[in-house]
């Protein structure tokens, strides 16, 4: 399991710290999850994070891969949940896009573009790590975003019509 820790401060982000939390000792599935619990809860005493952001399960190519990778998730929202953080939810598509600019990136472009983003040395020699440290900066950039008050948009013709201040170049 990787976790990436960022601060933001003066909209600049800054790296805490990252790394790759390995469960392979652990015999059981429980033993498994319980370990996540307890190494979750430890890296929210340490970094008291404001919010959690995850991954959103995916599917790949096993099934019971993606239903042991939804437990563990599911433990890590609880886990987040219950010390009173918020917790939010991105498709690996919308990191790679945040990140990359291209939601089909690979996990290596990703690692790739994290120091530009960061300004920080980063070693991508886990990509578990970039990839948890990339959810946590696809969060900022979208929660940083302005709002537009709830308002969905079926095309650009619309919203130009309901923002006309949004065109270049008009006044």
């Amino acid at each position: 399991m990787g976790f990436g820790a960022i601060q933001v401060i003066n909209n600049k982000i800054q790296l805490i710290d990252l790394g790759v939390i390995n469960f392979k000792s652990k015999d059981t599935v429980y033993e498994k999850l319980g370990a996540v619990f307890t190494e979750c809860r430890q890296l929210i005493d340490r970094f008291k994070p404001d919010t959690l952001a995850i991954e959103s399960p995916f599917y790949g190519k096993n099934v019971q891969s993606m239903l042991k990778l939804g437990r563990a998730q599911g433990v890590v929202i609880a886990t987040a949940m219950a010390c009173g953080i918020e917790v939010f939810e991105y498709s690996p598509r919308k990191i790679k896009q945040s990140i990359t600019g291209k939601g089909n990136a690979d996990k290596e472009k990703v690692a790739a573009m994290l120091p530009f983003i960061i300004d920080a040395k980063i070693k991508p020699s886990k990509l578990d790590a970039t990839d948890a440290l990339a959810t946590a900066v696809c969060h900022h950039l979208q929660a940083s975003q302005p709002k537009l008050q709830g308002k969905k948009f079926n095309n650009w013709a619309q919203f130009i019509k309901e923002n006309p201040e949004k065109l270049i170049g008009s006044k």
